[in-house]
């Protein structure tokens, strides 16, 4: 099986290291394409107006001056020998969940994957207030990641899927299991706009994020990681709200 690992955090985040050791419990194909420094709330971005630079860090470990997607693309156009049959994206330190998925370097690298029609796996640690559930941050994912991966790897998939899945911020004894669970959604008024002054007098703004409330409904990811679960989410790229398409065709019509 030959593996593809990206992410948005960058290449030398310890989370990748975690990502290579959970891809080494199934293959010894791996390769590394990430971002050179960090790409987090990037989405699905493409560079298009300046050029993407590639660099070799060792064998088959490669970074790109880009965004997670340019990253999946220059891994598969430019760095593999042939196509990878799995592309992983991740560890990221901190949670993917819910409708935060959208803004996600680290999903859009698998929906970049999915894309091009391979078997693509986002993977996401999340964090409490304080940063880690232990002094290894990503001691879920360790413990828990080959336990998640080994089914994913063998359930067919349909075309134009990914699979989203979070690590509780819990120790690894403490998490009570898997669930397949669907997307949340969040349930907040988000997003301040923080102005401030440099050391010039001129004004900035820096986007902060505040406490998110968030409504736990059944059967979510939101729901699962709260009850110290791993949350495992199949998402699809048809974004078409098909309900709506037969009245706006007798509209149209």
């Amino acid at each position: 099986m030959k593996i593809l690992l990206t992410n948005d955090d960058g290449i030398h985040a310890p989370g990748l290291e975690v990502l290579q050791e959970i891809a080494r419990a199934f293959s010894d194909d791996i390769w590394i394409c990430a971002p050179d420094e960090e790409q987090s709330g990037m989405g699905h971005a493409l560079t298009l107006t300046r050029p993407v630079r590639l660099r070799k860090h060792g064998e088959r470990r490669y970074s790109v001056t880009g965004t997670p997607t340019d990253a999946v693309t220059m891994g598969l156009r430019q760095v593999m020998d042939g196509p990878p049959d799995v592309i992983l994206s991740g560890v990221n330190r901190g949670a993917n969940l819910a409708d935060d998925i959208t803004y996600s370097g680290t999903v859009s690298a698998a929906i970049e994957g999915a894309l091009a029609g391979i078997r693509s796996i986002a993977l996401s640690q999340v964090t409490n207030k304080e940063g880690a559930a232990t002094d290894d941050t990503f001691e879920a994912a360790r413990a828990w990641g080959e336990k998640v991966m080994g089914p994913l790897l063998d359930t067919p998939l349909p075309k134009r899927t990914l699979v989203n899945v979070n690590f509780p911020a819990l120790p690894a004894d403490q998490i009570r299991g898997i669930r397949a669970v669907r997307q949340g959604f969040h349930d907040y008024s988000r997003g301040t706009v923080v102005e401030g002054r440099d050391p010039r007098g001129f004004k900035y703004y820096w986007f902060g994020l505040q406490a998110i409330e968030h409504t736990l409904d059944h059967g979510t990811d939101l729901e699962a990681i709260n009850e110290g679960f791993v949350s495992v989410t199949p998402l699809q790229l048809d974004l078409t709200h098909h309900a709506s398409l037969g009245e706006l065709g007798e509209r149209y019509g």
